[in-house]
């Protein structure tokens, strides 16, 4: 059995991984498991651990470190070393804040240590203002990705996977198979694709300020948060669809936000204290100051439009639209503080529509609300807890075995493995995403089987990057077009982009300041 370090014990780690690590001891993949987090959240832990049916969870404490260091703090530095030492770690689960990721993921390689990251590989603070910290998120992941490499040459099985649940999912496995069916027959690509996010993430003006919990003070917002999921499942499912000739080499990004300060304006203060009896008591400042004090926050949403180019010619249009100012459930002017993670209201709608030419298209959606479903049969419907569906519509006329229209639903999107039923949700998605990494850690799967290893990931960080700099060039009077190379790893790529101050980051990166 193999020995874990958690690093970042917050809500997500523990309604997602910790759980998959204490039932991998069950299945003999998990032998100890211990933590490590800020000395701030002592008091949450030891609330978690208290919990009634919780293992208590060892953890040691650190002192906050700012997160634009490029190595770890001398006695952060210790600690880890010393608990990798006692406890013979194997493996280690990075969940902290994402700009802290890198940091620790390069700490991890040098030791030798396989790990589990969460979602964003990286960002940097006031990336959605400052076109070179946007340009630095792709620069921390070609020099990681290095880092990965060198390592690997000396310790084989070392692994560095990303947790992007999606992978996983039934629903998005099956649309990836149907691309690629259509695109053996025919040799058309996916020639459009729209994809939509919504959380419902309703802030009060106050809370804008006075909540730091996936908040935008730092310079960046949604893109950063959820946002990655789609910037990684988008070009995931395209690659199902690229054919000899038809890879995709480039992508044209252009980025629309609403920040802050536009939120502010779309509901101010005066309505705020219309909406809510007690606001103007709880609510210290002026709409002055917001507006102020917000200014270069970032982004509450993102609508990002993409070109995506083969030989300088566009084979695929799409665009990632998210939006944490959406339908929400909150009614209530206080938060629901110990679950602002999944709780205060978020709601999930999504949907994607991908069109492959004249061939085929495909709709999925999943429109939930929470919570009230008495019907068992409903929750699995529009607005129910559990709604998902997929719609697939083949060109019958071209090819008489093709149906013209099918309808999958939450049952019909249940698969079966050795494990049992293979739920299409979220959740479960996240736990096999888990499974896996421990699966390959204890020996049971080979790195071929992976479905997330870091050296698939330079496309979604692309996105991400160029999304970032689309916004913060024009932010300063530029260019609102990013354009980048888009060939994965491996295709052509030359390398690390180089410093931020290195010329070479303009060669792959049209930065106009």
């Amino acid at each position: 059995m193999k020995n874990f370090l958690v690093i970042g014990v917050g809500p997500h780690a523990r309604l997602n991984h910790l759980p998959t690590l204490w039932a991998g001891r069950s299945a003999g993949l998990v032998g100890t498991v211990i933590g490590v987090d800020v000395a701030d959240a002592a008091g949450d832990i030891a609330a978690f651990n208290s919990a009634a049916g919780t293992p208590g969870l060892p953890v040691t404490f650190i002192e906050p470190f700012d997160a634009s260091s490029r190595t770890l703090p001398a006695p952060v530095r210790e600690t880890l070393d010393s608990l990798v030492r006692e406890h013979a770690v194997d493996a280690v689960v990075i969940s902290t804040e994402p700009s802290f990721h890198m940091v620790y993921t390069h700490w991890a390689l040098e030791h030798g240590l396989s790990v589990l990251l969460d979602k964003p590989l990286s960002v940097h603070a006031n990336c959605s203002v400052d076109p070179f910290r946007a340009s630095a998120i792709l620069t921390d992941f070609d020099e990681v990705l290095s880092r990965y490499e060198t390592v690997r040459r000396t310790r084989s099985e070392v692994l560095v996977a990303v947790q992007c649940q999606r992978r996983h999912h039934p629903a998005f496995l099956r649309m990836r198979r149907l691309i690629a069916e259509v695109a053996e027959a025919t040799n058309c690509p996916v020639t459009s694709v729209q994809s939509f996010h919504s959380d419902g993430q309703w802030r009060m003006p106050n809370e804008l300020i006075d909540i730091t919990y996936h908040s935008f003070d730092q310079g960046y917002g949604k893109c950063a948060h959820s946002g990655y999921h789609f910037f990684d499942i988008v070009p995931w499912l395209l690659r199902a669809g690229e054919r000899p000739g038809k890879e995709l080499d480039s992508v044209d990004i252009h980025a629309n936000f609403s920040r802050p300060r536009d939120f502010l304006a779309q509901l101010d203060v005066n309505d705020y204290a219309r909406l809510f009896p007690e606001f103007e008591a709880a609510n210290p400042y002026s709409q002055a100051q917001l507006l102020t004090d917000t200014a270069a926050f970032g982004e509450v949403d993102a609508f990002v439009s993409m070109a995506y180019k083969s030989g300088g010619r566009t084979m695929t249009l799409g665009s990632i639209n998210l939006v944490h100012n959406g339908f929400s459930q909150r009614g209530r002017f206080s938060p629901a503080h110990a679950n602002l993670y999944k709780g205060n209201g978020r709601v999930r709608h999504e949907s994607h529509i991908i069109e492959q030419g004249p061939f085929q298209a495909i709709h999925y959606h999943s429109l939930q609300t929470l919570g009230d479903d008495t019907d068992a049969a409903g929750a699995y419907e529009v607005g129910g807890q559990g709604h998902i569906e997929i719609h697939v519509f083949r060109n019958s006329s071209f090819d008489a075995r093709w149906k013209k229209h099918e309808r999958l639903d939450y049952d019909a999107l249940t698969t079966v493995s050795e494990s049992g039923p293979e739920e299409p949700t979220q959740s479960a998605s996240r736990r096999r995403a888990m499974q896996e990494f421990l699966e390959y850690v204890s020996g049971r799967r080979t790195r071929e089987q992976m479905s997330s290893e870091l050296t698939d990931h330079r496309r979604g960080a692309t996105l991400m990057a160029g999304t970032y700099l689309s916004a913060a060039q024009q932010w300063a009077d530029g260019s609102p077009v990013a354009r980048l190379d888009f060939r994965p790893h491996g295709e052509g790529f030359a390398g690390p982009a180089g410093r931020l101050d290195d010329p070479s980051v303009c060669d792959l990166m049209d930065v106009s300041l």
